[in-house]
C-alpha cells in the first residue's frame, strides 16, 4: 500500500528549485499565454542584441533581466565565450542561475493544446521527466516504464529496472517543426500536427538533434556542458548552437551514465524564421555536421574524467585536436569551451552567490 501511495503523490512543482530562462529581442507579451504556469517561477531573461533597448516583461512576474553590459560586467573577459546576436546566448542564464533545474523557452513558443483540447503544462511534464529515472542501456518497447499504465516489458533485465539519474528532458513542437533551411525551402507550409503521447530514453551510444526551444535539465548533473557554443554574430555559424550542446551532453551523459528523454511536452511554435536567412546562417553547418558527427560518435573520455568539468575539458581538447584540422573556427570553439568551464566554476563555487545585473527586476506580487 505503501508504494502505491508514493506514485499517486503529484509531481512537486520545484518551486524554489527551478529557474526558467529566456532569451530575447523583443517585449516578452508571450509570458501572459504561459502566466498560469510560468508565474510562481523565477524568470531569467537574457536580452541579446543592443543593450540599450529596454525590453517589458509583463507585471507580476519575478525576474531578472541581462543584457550585453550586464554580461560583460560579471563575466569580464571571459565574456568572449557569449554568444552575441544569437539565441546561445541563452547559456549566460544557465550560468547565472542558482538553482537545481533549468527550464528554457523561446520567446515564439506558446502554450499547445492536446488532442482533447486541453492546455499542456509543459513545464509540469519537464518536471515529470527529469525527476523519473531513464533507460538508456535498454530499450523499453513500451517507452517510458515508470508512466502509469506502463511497466517493463518481459525480457527487461532485472538488474536495470531502477534506471539512471535523467539529466535532459527535451520537449517537442506542434505547428511549425524544427526544420533547417533547406528542408524549411522545401516544404514551406508543412506543420506538425501529431501528437504523439510518448516519452522516450534516447539510448546509450546514440546522438539526437537537440533544439533549445523547449528543453529542460537537471542543472546540477549535467549544467557545466549545456554551453551553447560560439555562434551569431563574428562567428561563421549560427542555429547550431544547440546542437552542439546536445552532441557534447549526450556523450558526457553516456560517459557518466546519466539519462537523456526525448517526447512529451510538446508547445506551439508559432513562427517559421525566413529559410534564406537561416540558410546563411547554417551553411558552414550543413557542411561541417558530416565531420561532427562522425566525431562525436566515436569520441571516448577516460575513466578519469568523473566529473562534467573534467569531461568537457578533454572534450574541448579532442574538438581542438581533431575538428581543428576542419576549420580553424574550432580552435576557437576549443578555447571558448575551457573559458565556459573557467566562467562557471568562478560564479558556482561554494558559498560565490555571483552578481547580479543592474537590470535585475523583481515584480510586485
Amino acid at each position: 500500500m505503501a508504494e502505491t501511495a508514493v506514485s499517486l503523490t503529484p509531481t512537486p512543482l520545484l518551486k524554489d528549485e527551478l529557474d526558467i530562462v529566456i532569451p530575447t529581442i523583443r517585449n516578452l507579451d508571450f509570458l501572459e499565454m504561459w502566466r498560469p504556469f510560468f508565474q510562481p517561477y523565477h524568470l531569467i531573461i537574457v536580452q541579446d542584441g543592443d543593450p540599450s533597448k529596454t525590453i517589458k516583461v509583463p507585471e507580476g512576474f519575478d525576474y531578472e533581466l541581462h543584457n550585453r553590459n550586464d554580461i560583460n560586467r560579471i563575466l569580464g573577459p571571459k565574456a568572449s565565450c557569449i554568444s552575441f546576436k544569437d539565441s546561445a546566448c541563452r547559456c549566460f542564464g544557465y550560468l547565472v542561475s542558482k538553482k537545481k533545474y533549468v527550464y528554457t523557452i523561446d520567446d515564439d513558443c506558446f502554450v499547445a493544446k492536446d488532442p482533447s483540447g486541453k492546455d499542456i503544462n509543459a513545464l509540469e511534464q519537464h518536471i515529470k521527466n527529469l525527476l523519473s529515472p531513464s533507460t538508456p542501456f535498454f530499450f523499453n518497447t513500451l517507452y517510458d516504464p515508470y508512466r502509469n499504465g506502463a511497466d517493463f516489458v518481459r525480457g527487461y533485465p532485472f538488474s536495470l529496472r531502477e534506471g539512471v539519474p535523467t539529466a535532459v528532458s527535451h520537449g517537442l513542437w506542434l505547428n511549425i517543426p524544427d526544420y533547417d533551411a533547406p528542408t524549411q525551402l522545401v516544404k514551406p507550409l508543412e506543420r506538425n500536427t501529431r501528437y504523439v503521447d510518448a516519452v522516450m530514453t534516447i539510448p546509450k551510444g546514440t546522438l539526437f538533434p537537440m533544439c533549445g526551444m523547449n528543453l529542460a535539465f537537471n542543472r546540477e548533473l549535467i549544467g557545466p556542458a549545456m554551453y551553447f557554443g560560439l555562434m551569431g554574430d563574428g562567428q561563421p555559424i549560427g542555429r547550431y548552437d544547440d546542437m552542439w550542446a546536445g552532441w557534447c551532453t549526450k556523450v558526457i551523459c553516456d560517459h557518466l551514465g546519466f539519462g537523456v528523454k526525448t517526447g512529451l511536452p510538446y508547445i506551439y511554435h508559432s513562427k517559421a524564421s525566413n529559410p534564406f536567412v537561416n540558410l546563411k546562417k547554417e551553411y558552414k553547418g550543413i557542411y561541417w555536421q558530416e565531420e561532427l558527427i562522425p566525431f562525436f560518435q566515436s569520441a571516448v573520455l577516460p575513466k578519469d574524467c568523473t566529473t562534467v568539468q573534467k569531461c568537457y575539458i578533454e572534450l574541448s581538447k579532442q574538438v581542438r585536436a581533431k575538428l581543428g584540422k576542419v576549420d580553424e573556427y574550432f580552435i576557437k570553439l576549443a578555447d571558448a569551451m575551457v573559458t565556459w568551464i573557467e566562467a562557471w566554476d568562478e560564479l558556482n563555487s561554494s558559498g560565490n552567490s555571483g552578481e547580479l545585473a543592474d537590470g535585475t527586476g523583481k515584480s510586485n506580487s
